[in-house]
């Protein structure tokens, strides 16, 4: 049964916000992990060749990815609204739906993937040198998909309960056995790039299990495969929430498979210097990310409570924490990314690439946290769809500035694109949160389960 919330002081609420964050800044950064592992002893191991290997796959992998977080992030909030209102009895409905649901698509999408790993990657011009191991590391990543589908469920579920802390251990044991195997498989065993993959499915799975069997003896989220779980008002639900999420993350990555396509044409030491850029930078993002996703979950327990006024508060103080973080990451990052790329076996050249993209990108961080601040806001209220838009419409943007500026900045434009991409992002959200604000009885909580 949720607790009661009550509208309490800005600090409570911001000392709450940290506390239920930090242990999903901690989770994401392990998960980054599992790709800084591959990269790190893939590149020191086997070569900058195998290094550009491994990055050129990321946007397949990250198109499959997104598609089941971004789905799962519009669960998160029906299942935070539904604990804010009490409404627990339903949860094992909805993640048992779900979670057959998705597993069942996501076996089809990731047999398909093998299959096609080749011509895949020829679509996005992968360089000659390189397109063999990355089709040999894509085609084993694919069959560790299944598992991701299943643990994201049981993680929007938990998480949705207030609950940040389990899924955090999960991936703790996930990182750990990642590490471990690729320590065996590549720099022992050089199985070269197929060895990083088999780890980091093995890993996924340890992930998995963990979580479903916590699920089930703190939660008895057990899985009821009856008819009353298969109900049409059940996926009506989960559609509602899921759907403008996923259509958003799954563009998102149809997107960056364009720009990945687009990067591609700056030749091999570009794509090796952006690509493990764009590791370092994910990593150093996640703070934001994850404090977005946070005050998206608070919001949503407020809102589902009825208690507005704590919902705009864990705004006002997701705000300010999200200002401090981001001008932290920004003085962090500008003199140490090209030195953190190094770490990854890049060559000079690479280095120097990525020290001028971290230049330019990270003084765009604090627009970048202020806008997944409201948009964390406006997706815990429920405005999902207008979210997902603005995503969509941000990402065009990126993508036809890259091409549109590109004669100007030559391989910077994949820095100035994605800033600009920011400052669109954050505009559109702003114009949606003084609509909110001046519409506020228009704003009502989740239809209640049947």
């Amino acid at each position: 049964m949720a607790a009661k919330q009550t509208s309490t002081s800005f600090r409570e609420i911001s000392y709450a916000l940290i506390q239920f964050c930090a242990p999903l800044i901690l989770s994401g950064i392990l998960q980054q992990l599992y790709n800084w592992a591959d990269a790190f002893i893939v590149g020191n191991v086997e070569g900058e060749l195998a290094l550009a290997a491994v990055g050129g796959t990321s946007t397949v992998i990250n198109f499959y990815v997104a598609i089941i977080t971004g789905f799962t992030l519009g669960l998160t909030i029906l299942f935070a609204q539904k604990y804010g209102s009490g409404e627990t009895a339903g949860f094992s409905r909805i993640l048992s739906a779900f979670a057959v649901f998705l597993t069942g698509i996501f076996v089809v999408l990731a047999a398909m993937g093998v299959w096609l790993s080749y011509p895949l990657l020829e679509l996005l011009h992968t360089p000659s040198d390189t397109i063999a191991m990355a089709a040999d590391y894509l085609r084993i990543i694919f069959l560790g998909v299944p598992f991701l589908a299943v643990y994201n469920v049981y993680s929007a579920a938990i998480r949705g309960m207030g609950n940040s802390r389990a899924p955090f251990y999960s991936v703790l044991l996930s990182s750990i056995v990642n590490v471990v195997l690729d320590i065996l498989l590549v720099a022992y065993l050089h199985t070269g790039v197929a060895g990083a993959a088999v780890a980091t499915v093995i890993s996924q799975a340890a992930m998995t299990v963990y979580l479903v069997f916590y699920g089930i003896r703190r939660y008895h989220l057990r899985l009821q495969l009856n008819r009353e779980t298969f109900r049409r008002a059940v996926f009506a639900q989960g559609f509602h929430f899921g759907l403008p999420p996923m259509l958003q993350s799954s563009v998102s990555s149809v997107g960056n498979i364009f720009l990945q396509n687009f990067m591609n044409g700056f030749g091999t030491q570009t794509v090796a210097a952006i690509t493990t850029a764009y590791r370092v930078d994910s990593i150093v993002l996640l703070p934001i990310i994850n404090l977005g996703s946070g005050i998206s979950t608070l919001t949503a327990h407020s809102w589902g409570s009825g208690d507005k006024k704590r919902a705009r508060k864990t705004l006002a103080a997701g705000i300010w924490i999200m200002i401090g973080v981001s001008l932290l990451l920004t003085i962090i990052v500008i003199p140490t990314g090209g030195k953190l790329i190094g770490m990854f076996g890049a060559g000079e050249q690479a280095i120097s690439i990525g020290e001028n993209f971290f230049r330019r990108i990270a003084v765009f961080y604090v627009v970048f946290g202020l806008a997944t601040a409201v948009r964390g806001y406006l997706e815990g209220i429920g405005d999902v769809v207008y979210s997902g838009f603005s995503g969509i419409v941000s990402l065009l943007l990126r993508i036809a500035a890259s091409y549109a500026l590109a004669a100007a900045f030559g391989n910077m434009v994949i820095a100035y694109a994605e800033g600009f991409s920011w400052i669109a992002l954050l505009g559109l959200y702003v114009l949606r949160l003084f609509y909110q604000f001046s519409h506020a009885e228009k704003c009502v909580p989740s239809d209640k389960a049947d």
